[in-house]
């Protein structure tokens, strides 16, 4: 890692809404974790974007916009086009030769969706019923040659919490805009339907995943420990599925893993690219 110590500013889009959640504790956590690790001096800014109307400028070093309860698909109220707009205005920055320095950013399950109806890069649509759990996906062939996978087995597993679902790629949209599709849900052999898609690498910058790669692989345990939780999941999805998830929380090799791999990998290559970036753009 760089030796300069540089300073790291992060930007989180909080796409949640005044609801109550996890996903930001976590995030807050593999970010602290991460400068901690590194032995660099990290910042991080957290824009209310639903509530408030608060989007970020260009003058942070990486993004990382959370996952939300909701209908991802638009109505046209004012914090969506806020959101698209910062969307594009970091697609441009990165676009224009100008800007040697490139922006990154990380988006999460329903900031996913949004910038995959966006971009016009696939169909959302409601799911028949909920996806909730622990389960195994599968990379594509550029997903084994990504960075940010590379560390995962194939299948790796993941934290799944969503109504809605990424389907039908448009593999025009996709070609037109260098966008490569990284991994899809689990094989269903009994289900006649499309599996979704689980994460895409919009452009060099731009990466997110359908599901939740900040899930703490020790918090949920906790959290799905409690007698409560444990009623709720087993009368909503049976106690196989209850059982699934335990032992999938409990295995460091599984969500643990996931945790610990892709946006860790994420801010250590947007933290890299940036300052060696910077340092060329000085030299030159």
């Amino acid at each position: 890692m760089n030796t300069n110590h540089k300073h790291f500013h992060i930007a989180i889009l909080d796409m949640y809404s005044g609801v109550d959640n996890e996903g930001m504790r976590c995030i807050k956590k593999i970010i602290t974790a991460f400068g901690e690790q590194e032995a660099i001096p990290v910042t991080y800014t957290i824009f209310d974007v639903r509530q408030k109307l608060e989007v970020p400028g260009m003058e942070f070093d990486a993004y990382i916009s959370t996952g939300g309860p909701g209908n991802p698909a638009p109505v046209g109220e004012a914090w969506e086009r806020k959101f698209f707009s910062f969307l594009d205005q970091l697609l441009h920055f990165n676009q224009n030769r100008r800007n040697r320095t490139k922006k990154h950013l990380f988006l999460i399950c329903h900031s996913f969706q949004m910038a995959c109806i966006h971009w016009q890069l696939a169909a959302v649509s409601k799911r028949r019923k909920t996806s909730f759990g622990t389960f195994p996906v599968h990379k594509t062939l550029s997903g084994r040659k990504d960075p940010l996978l590379n560390a995962l087995e194939d299948p790796f597993y993941i934290v799944d919490s969503r109504d809605f679902q990424v389907t039908q790629p448009n593999q025009q949209m996709f070609e037109s805009m260098g966008a490569k599709l990284l991994c899809l849900e689990k094989i269903r052999p009994h289900v006649p339907l499309e599996r979704a898609v689980m994460a895409i690498r919009f452009s060099n910058e731009i990466v997110g995943t359908q599901f939740h790669p900040e899930a703490d692989a020790e918090g949920m345990l906790r959290y799905f420990l409690r007698e409560d939780k444990k009623t709720s999941i087993i009368a909503n999805y049976g106690e196989a599925k209850y059982n699934d998830m335990i032992r999938n929380l409990n295995d460091s090799e599984k969500i643990m893993r996931t945790e610990a791999v892709i946006i860790p990998s994420f801010l250590k290559n947007a933290y890299q690219k940036t300052f060696t970036q910077a340092v060329t753009a000085d030299l030159a």
